[in-house]
């Protein structure tokens, strides 16, 4: 049956920030192929009303580091409940408060949580609180509540004692036929170890670098990203005067996928969260993935990818240990990750799974 269906808590489509954005635009512009009316609301004003599919709805925000998310989706909540839906999906458990009003609209709802983000190293006291609560509200306010990893899923149950929906992150696989933004970093194919994240402590980017500094090769380090509210965190981050170090900002869309085909290997340093998309996504483009070892990666990994343990002497040795390793050896790694996101993580899988889900409630 086709749905009218909503998407809050994300700052919109296209995906040009992270996780969430990404997961809007790609649960989104297929569920709209299968003949949903799908509506996301977003926090950047666009010419095209409707892209992908998706129809976008601008609301405004507060432009702050605590507020941005609450504010928004706050709007975003009341406008809402005069332009109904069949259904509703918020992202992120600090938006489990909402989640009230369009129940009691009669609009059934459905919120993915994310990971345990009240472990996050950028919260103050209030934020990490606002965030436990949020974590207990999230577990009787919506109709359903979805996890997107086993590990998260597991926590909910231990903590809570409350049982969710676990469907996994997607990505696509297979390398990109292009390699422009190769070039304009002055980069070669398999020769740069590559880490794409936000800019923050908790996904560790200046341990990366002080790992890889450590490094005796003629490869580079290219540390893609940025974050809104972690200007200082940010310039620690570019502080170095290695010329192996590149540090070019947010990269998005094609130019992302590029570096992510053509890295020797890609770093995961992310210690908190569920399942981190661009994990999964290196994983689908081939690249020799490594990763910190946390319950969460390690479910993505799957042994499909190498582990090392927290701080930077342990990701300098598995760096060393990665440019040792035969062309075979290699070959086979990149195989191995390519099977694991074709078998577990697909993108229309997922849309299956949401759509099932959203019928359902």
């Amino acid at each position: 049956m086709k749905r009218s269906i909503a998407i809050l808590g994300t700052r919109g489509v296209p995906a040009n920030y992270g996780g969430f954005e990404t997961f809007a635009e790609e649960l989104g512009r297929r569920l709209a192929a299968r003949g949903h009316y799908v509506t996301v609301y977003c926090r950047q004003r666009y010419p095209e009303p409707v892209y992908l599919g998706i129809h976008r709805r601008y609301l405004p925000t507060i432009r702050h580091k605590y507020f941005d998310t609450a504010a928004h989706t706050f709007l975003s909540t009341l406008h809402l409940l005069f332009h109904r839906h069949d259904v509703i999906l918020y992202c992120n458990a600090a938006n489990a408060i909402f989640t009230v009003l369009p129940r009691l609209a009669g609009m059934p709802v459905a919120l993915n949580v994310d990971g345990i983000e009240r472990r996050r190293k950028k919260w103050n006291v209030l934020a990490r609180g606002w965030y436990r609560v949020s974590e207990r509200l999230s577990t009787w306010l919506p109709n359903a509540i979805v996890t997107d990893a086993v590990s998260i899923q597991d926590y909910y149950r231990q903590r809570y004692h409350k049982s969710s929906v676990m469907i996994a992150y997607g990505a696509g696989t297979g390398r990109a036929a292009t390699a422009e933004a190769l070039r304009l970093l002055g980069l070669e194919p398999r020769r740069y170890f590559l880490y794409v994240t936000r800019m923050e402590p908790e996904n560790n980017p200046l341990m990366v670098r002080q790992a890889f500094e450590q490094l005796d090769t003629a490869m580079k380090l290219v540390l893609v990203g940025d974050a809104p509210y972690a200007s200082e965190y940010i310039a620690r981050v570019r502080d170095t005067r290695d010329p192996r170090v590149i540090i070019p900002g947010a990269i998005y869309g094609q130019g992302y996928n590029e570096l992510q085909s053509n890295c020797f290997a890609y770093i995961h340093a992310a210690e908190v969260g569920g399942t981190h998309p661009a994990l999964i996504e290196a994983m689908g483009r081939g690249a020799l993935v490594l990763y910190l070892d946390t319950p969460e990666n390690a479910e993505v990994a799957g042994g499909a990818a190498i582990p090392f343990s927290a701080g930077p002497a342990a990701l300098t040795e598995k760096m060393r240990d990665a440019i040792a390793l035969s062309e075979g050896e290699l070959e086979t790694w990149r195989r191995l990750a390519v099977n694991r996101v074709q078998e577990r993580y697909s993108w229309d899988a997922v849309t299956t799974a949401y759509e099932e889900l959203l019928d359902s409630i």
